[in-house]
């Protein structure tokens, strides 16, 4: 029984939901393989080399997989699917890419979004937005899994002494060609990744306040931007700042929601953070039922108040 981890990366550093993964993987087989797949990437197999419990790193380069598409990814998971029982990636939008299309390529039901291990062929997974926690039993002889990575703790990423083996590409599909990207760019922490969240919601009243109050109580806790997923539809802040089913899951250290009633959709996202703070006017808002500190306070006197008890 081995297990093999697709790698999240962008070619110059691994990303930390790899870690997560590589926990889950461990809990369904000793033996854990890494695949790097991608273009000038052997500093991210020399760092996926270093992360505790991993036996061996494949390293897959070509210049077709340097952005990642899905297609040609999926390829090289093909592969190499013959040698492993497990097959898993992280519930990112990279892994929700890829893995599908070797499910289907190998005829095997996908376990989406899993939380917990049970045992080798039962898993736990939120539904109904966290709401309720299904138990699935697979019969497949191999097993395709996204990972949660919130519901993982990460494994430690140096220390270990993984092999790299380097092998050869298989042929690009052809399907599907790279156009562009556009990606928004900031110094602050990756929201994903973050130990600190900051987020906002409608009770701001518009994406001036956002900026106004939000963004310099994040500077001073060095933290990563957030927002609910009314906040982004009213146009306050961009997508990508959306914290919830329908936008990222997030667990981080410490999670202050401002303004934010809580709605299920939001809770989803963000309620396994380790320490959750709630600021609102409403006593009776959901959020306070998660949080473990609340503050009923208008925050357009509250945020300032803080910030700049931060600042002294």
């Amino acid at each position: 029984m081995s297990a093999l981890v697709l790698v999240e990366h962008d070619n110059l550093s691994l990303k930390s939901a790899t870690l997560n993964t590589v926990a889950a993987a461990l809990a369904c087989s000793p033996e854990v393989d890494l695949l790097v797949a991608g273009y000038v990437a052997e500093g991210v197999a020399q760092a996926a080399a270093q992360i505790v419990g991993v036996r061996k790193v494949i390293l897959i380069e070509a210049e077709f997989l340097g952005n990642q598409l899905a297609e040609p990814v999926a390829a090289q998971v093909l592969s190499l699917a013959p040698a492993y029982d497990y097959i898993l990636a992280p519930a990112t939008s990279h892994g929700k890419n890829v893995l599908p299309r070797v499910a289907a390529k190998l005829d095997v039901a996908q376990i989406s979004d899993i939380t917990k291990v049970v045992s080798g062929d039962t898993f736990e997974r939120p539904i109904y937005a966290g709401n309720a926690i299904a138990t699935v039993q697979s019969s497949d002889t191999k097993k395709l899994i996204t990972v949660r990575t919130t519901g993982f703790d990460a494994v430690v990423a140096t220390g270990g002494t993984a092999s790299i083996d380097q092998q050869t590409a298989v042929a690009d599909p052809g399907q599907s060609s790279f156009v562009g990207r556009d990606l928004t760019k900031s110094d602050r922490p990756e929201l994903t990744a973050a130990k600190i969240i900051v987020s906002g919601g409608r009770g701001l009243g518009s994406g001036e306040k956002y900026h106004e109050l939000i963004e310099p109580l994040a500077d001073q806790l060095g933290a990563a931007l957030g927002a609910s997923r009314a906040a982004v539809d009213a146009g306050y802040v961009p997508n990508d700042y959306q914290v919830g089913q329908t936008g990222k899951i997030v667990a981080p250290q410490l999670y202050i929601a401002i303004g934010i009633s809580g709605a299920i959709q939001h809770l989803a996202g963000m309620k396994d953070s380790k320490i959750i703070v709630a600021i609102n006017k409403d006593p009776e808002a959901p959020i306070f039922g998660v949080a473990d500190y609340g503050l009923v306070a208008d925050l357009f006197t509250a945020i300032p108040e803080l910030t700049a008890l931060l600042k002294s």
